[in-house]
């Protein structure tokens, strides 16, 4: 994971292919525990949920992320309540996953692990 935590996004504006499953599964070893799932159009996103304590958690986590997002300019899908946050990522631009998504991954994994 540590290459991952050493990388930056790089902005994507599309022209070049998502991962195919192999590469996928590559990269999927290199962070802990996010779901390869397909999406209604059969296209590839990370997907994690987390548990926490209290909702005070579940925002204060959720606000962390979304600084790593903005720093990054990669932004997820994010759903959150009391004790809990899912967190979908895919590159939008070319409908599937880049480095960019396991880059993100990783950076969001170290808030769990700080």
């Amino acid at each position: 994971m540590s290459d991952l935590l050493n990388k930056k996004c790089e902005p994507c504006e599309g022209g070049i292919l998502p991962f195919d499953i192999s590469e996928i599964h590559k990269y999927q070893k290199k962070v802990d525990g996010w779901d390869v799932k397909k999406n209604e159009k059969q296209k590839y996103f990370l997907e994690k949920n987390f548990k926490f304590k209290n909702f005070e958690r579940s925002k204060n986590f959720i606000d962390k992320v979304a600084e790593i997002a903005e720093s990054e300019n990669h932004h997820p899908e994010i759903i959150f309540g009391w004790g809990y946050a899912k967190i979908e990522i895919t590159t939008h631009a070319i409908e599937g996953l880049s480095i960019n998504d396991f880059i993100l991954a990783a950076k969001i994994d170290q808030i769990v692990n700080a």
